[in-house]
C-alpha cells in the first residue's frame, strides 16, 4: 500500500532472467502506464497503487521485484517470492487389511505440493508420506493432516479391527488337513509296523516250539 501514489514511480518486475527486459509491469499517478507483465489480463487493476490480481494462475509464480522511485530520485526495493498453488481438497482415509493381519492405512487429497502428517490418538507418527503401516492390534482414533503453501485440511477415523483373511483361512484349513493327514498315515503306519512284529514274534515262537518238539522225538 503507498499513501501518496502521485509521489511514487512503482514498478513490479517478475525476474527471470534478471536482465533489463524481463516482463514489467509499471505504475504511476495510480494508472498502469505501461505493463508486459500481466498482458490482456483484465483481472489486473491497480487500487490505491497496490496492484490486484483477482484470479491468480500457475504461471503467476516466480520471484518479483518490487521498486518504489520517488520523485527526489530515491528508490526503495524488494524482492518477493509469489508461490500459486491449488488449495487443498477434502481429505480421504481409507484403510486395507493385509494376508498377514497388519493394516495400511492411505490418505488422498487433491491440491499441489502436498505434505502429509499422521497422528495416532494424538501423538504424532514417524512418517510423513500419503500410506503408513500398522500392527495388527493397533487401536485408536489416527488422523491425517494435509497442507501446502495456501491451506490446511484434515480427517480423523476410527481404526477397526481387519475381518479374518479367507485366503488364510482357507490356508489354515488346508494346512490343519495336510496335518491330520499326516498324522492318520502315521497312526496306521505305526499300527502296520506293530501288527507285522507281532506276527513274526509269533511264527518265531511257533517255529521254536517246533524245534524243542523235534529235539524231544528224536532222543
Amino acid at each position: 500500500m503507498v499513501l501518496d501514489t502521485s509521489k511514487y514511480d512503482l514498478k513490479i518486475m517478475k525476474r527471470i532472467d534478471n536482465r533489463a527486459d524481463d516482463p514489467v509491469c509499471r505504475v504511476k499517478y495510480v494508472r498502469i502506464r505501461e505493463c508486459n507483465l500481466y498482458n490482456k489480463r483484465h483481472e489486473v487493476t491497480v487500487i490505491n497503487g497496490t496492484v490486484i490480481i483477482n484470479r491468480v494462475i500457475r504461471a503467476d509464480s516466480g520471484n518479483y521485484r518490487l521498486t518504489l522511485d520517488r520523485s527526489d530520485g530515491s528508490e526503495t526495493s524488494r524482492d518477493l517470492q509469489v508461490i500459486v498453488e491449488a488449495p487443498i481438497g477434502s481429505v480421504e482415509v481409507s484403510i486395507i487389511c493385509s494376508s498377514s493381519g497388519g493394516m495400511r492405512v492411505f490418505c488422498s487429497s487433491e491440491g499441489d505440493q502436498l505434505l502429509y502428517s499422521w497422528t495416532l490418538n494424538g501423538d504424532p507418527l514417524m512418517d510423513g508420506n500419503s500410506s503408513i503401516d500398522l500392527d495388527e492390534g493397533t487401536d485408536g482414533n489416527i488422523s491425517c493432516s494435509v497442507k501446502n503453501h495456501v491451506s490446511h485440511a484434515q480427517k480423523t477415523i476410527r481404526l477397526k479391527p481387519c475381518p479374518v483373511s479367507l485366503v488364510f483361512v482357507l490356508v489354515w484349513c488346508l494346512q490343519l488337513m495336510v496335518l491330520l493327514g499326516l498324522l492318520g498315515a502315521f497312526h496306521i503306519y505305526m499300527r502296520h509296523t506293530s501288527g507285522k512284529k507281532q506276527e513274526d514274534q509269533k511264527v518265531r515262537m511257533r517255529r521254536l516250539r517246533e524245534g524243542h518238539v523235534h529235539t524231544a522225538e528224536d532222543s
